[in-house]
């Protein structure tokens, strides 16, 4: 099993970089094994990942084989805790989500407003959180307290944007993570191209797709 996890993040890794995603050695990909993280590398090149390279670190936090793992190893540990669903996670600095955090998100609580169905449905609430250097712990606290706070709403998230740095995605597969950053990035690519900006759907639209979809929104 844990083979066949290495070589989907790969595969996952591979598809995000050749459709310009991911680019240089900018993000980061893991995944939750038995007794453990799976995490790419630090610096590494998310198209041109080695399987046998992952880094296992165990849920003590000890790295046990692989190169050496990704700074931001501390966010994704939290988001794990945090989340029992989750069993991938995803950093990218997708172009238009960073362009989103410079030209400034619709609001704190959701970097974007509600312009899709698939967005509503696939995505949901996203919050911005605010500056920090790469692989700061502090993130990790930030995304794990975010995650609690949308539980205790009825509104759970599966994606945080990290200001100036993009975003944070996860769920229960690598493909199904994969699919949550690219509509999220395409959502900010429309936002962004819009001119006038589009209106949001209205509550009697989005209270639809709760009702037909389980929307959590």
């Amino acid at each position: 099993m844990t083979t066949a996890i290495r070589l989907e993040v790969a595969r996952v890794g591979a598809s995000l970089f050749a459709r310009g995603y991911v680019h240089a050695t900018a993000g980061n990909i893991s995944a939750r094994v038995e007794g453990g993280n799976l995490i790419t590398p630090t610096d590494a090149c998310l198209g041109f990942l080695d399987p046998a390279q992952l880094a296992f670190v165990d849920d003590a936090g000890i790295q046990h084989s692989g190169a050496r793992a990704s700074k931001t190893l501390a966010l994704h540990r939290a988001i794990y805790a945090a989340e029992p669903a989750a069993h991938c996670v995803i950093h990218s600095h997708s172009t238009h989500l960073v362009a989103l955090t410079l030209a400034g998100a619709w609001s704190a609580a959701d970097v974007l407003p509600p312009i899709t169905p698939y967005f509503v449905m696939k995505v949901g609430h996203v919050p911005l959180v605010g500056y920090r250097r790469p692989g700061d712990p502090e993130v990790a606290k930030t995304v794990a307290a975010l995650i609690a706070a949308g539980r205790q709403h009825g509104t759970p998230i599966r994606a945080v944007l990290l200001d100036r740095l993009g975003p944070v995605v996860w769920h229960e597969s690598p493909a199904a993570a994969m699919a949550v950053l690219e509509e999220l990035e395409e959502t900010a690519k429309l936002w962004l191209l819009s001119d006038p900006k589009p209106a949001p759907l209205n509550e009697q639209q989005i209270a639809e797709l709760r009702t037909q979809f389980g929307a959590h929104w």
